[in-house]
């Protein structure tokens, strides 16, 4: 692996990037989150098989020699790092002088929650499906350029009035939300407490992430959501508030682009999306049901049931493109292991049977595309405890293979399985 090394989402999120964040870790003295807050959730798994479900705190917590950094391009809501340093430190896991959050990154109040929540609620028919966990308001005000910065809680002395300021913008905008100067000041005491408990923590990390790029150190960085969910490239405006794709990395940490080395791209063998919005190779009734509680599709962050089907090949193709990916993490392929054939969804066909060259960014044209399938034997054989490539079944090798002929990159890894060793490494 190259010095920097990034591993991002190329579906629409939940495909398994913080396993193999923590499993690549071990090699690495830093891992980096670039974007997202915590409406991102990963799941990834100790040597005993204990679950760890993050949200801000990057992967690679685990690996007791590796700095965890939360870049300029986070959005951080302090009450929920605070408590998963907590959860992790009484579970054993060290966090002090490990952990380093960028001055430059935006602070998540409590009240960019209810915001999120008041906005979802007005679009009433047309929801987005946001987590409601206040990332799309407080991008929003990073990018009106009146929000407040982890470097503010340095200097306490403008606090009051920054916070006044967007608090007075939220009571503006939404009839139900108000706030009195009671609210106001309860938030810059319980700032205060904050800024003395996360003052250890706060760093520079764009000259951090850069003088350890000059020390020859190496580099790994965890994206958040996936590129079907990016502000710009995914299915607008179903989508998040940042870039989660590669171009998020070098805008969320400071990183020149031509120092990027390897990109991973994590795709599920099949495909799943959380919320609304389009999703073309949608599989409804028993098999999408079957997908769900086979793969246990429940989100890391919400609980919402996710909502399966094939896999995208157009999709994925997509979003290989945009990023560059020199390498893929295929996931969950076990899951797929009890079907007696399986489809790809390698082409769209539009309302009057003409080819479609790329994914459309009109979604209505979305909505009334036509998938074109093409359908492959299952293995109907357990798979989980398969560590080599060569003692997978035949039609699992082969599925695995089409899916590299169709989207022109190797697959490197494929999970099969939740636990930290279920992983086939390719050479």
């Amino acid at each position: 692996m190259d010095s920097v090394c990034a591993v991002l989402g190329t579906q629409w999120g939940d495909e398994g990037k913080g396993k193999l964040v923590d499993i690549l870790a071990r090699h690495y003295d830093i891992v980096a989150r670039c974007q997202g807050g915590d409406n991102a959730g990963h799941t990834i798994y100790d040597d005993k098989g204990d679950k760890f479900a993050l949200h801000l705190v990057p992967s690679g917590i685990l690996q007791r020699d590796t700095v965890c950094m939360v870049g300029n391009g986070v959005v951080v809501h302090l009450p929920k790092l605070f408590e998963e340093i907590k959860q992790l430190e009484a579970k054993g896991i060290s966090c002090e002088g490990r952990i380093r959050v960028s001055d430059r990154a935006h602070l998540l109040f409590d009240f960019h929650r209810t915001v999120d929540a008041l906005r979802e609620a007005e679009l009433a028919g047309s929801m987005i499906g946001t987590t409601k966990r206040g990332v799309g308001p407080c991008y929003a005000s990073k990018a009106t350029r009146n929000g407040i910065r982890v470097g503010d809680l340095l200097d306490m002395s403008t606090f009051r009035d920054k916070l006044e300021i967007l608090l007075e913008d939220a009571a503006a905008r939404f009839d139900k939300f108000t706030y009195d100067k009671s609210m106001l000041e309860k938030e810059v005491v319980r700032y205060r407490d904050f800024a003395e408990k996360l003052g250890p923590y706060i760093a520079d990390t764009v000259y951090l992430i850069n003088q350890a790029y000059h020390d020859k150190k190496k580099i790994l960085v965890e994206g958040g959501q996936a590129t079907m969910l990016d502000v710009d490239f995914g299915t607008y405006p179903f989508v998040t508030s940042s870039n989660p794709s590669v171009g998020g990395v070098c805008t969320g940490l400071g990183i020149a682009p031509k120092r990027l080395g390897d990109i991973i791209g994590v795709a599920k063998a099949y495909t799943t999306r959380v919320g609304a919005g389009p999703y073309p190779t949608e599989a409804f009734g028993e098999l999408g049901q079957s997908l769900r509680e086979t793969g246990n599709e429940f989100g890391t962050t919400t609980k919402r049931p996710r909502r399966c089907g094939w896999l995208d090949v157009v999709a994925l193709n997509y979003s290989c493109e945009i990023n560059g990916f020199t390498s893929l993490n295929l996931t969950k392929l076990d899951v797929l292991s009890n079907l007696p054939e399986i489809k790809l969804g390698i082409a769209y066909k539009g309302p009057k049977d003409e080819s479609v060259p790329s994914f459309p960014a009109d979604l209505s044209f979305l909505e009334k595309v036509k998938v074109v399938y093409e359908t492959v034997p299952g293995w109907q054989t357990d798979i989980s405890s398969v560590r080599k490539f060569k003692d997978l079944p035949g039609a699992a090798k082969a599925y695995v293979q089409r899916i590299e002929e169709l989207v022109g990159i190797k697959v490197q890894f494929i999970g099969v399985g939740p636990g930290r060793d279920a992983l086939i490494v390719r050479d």
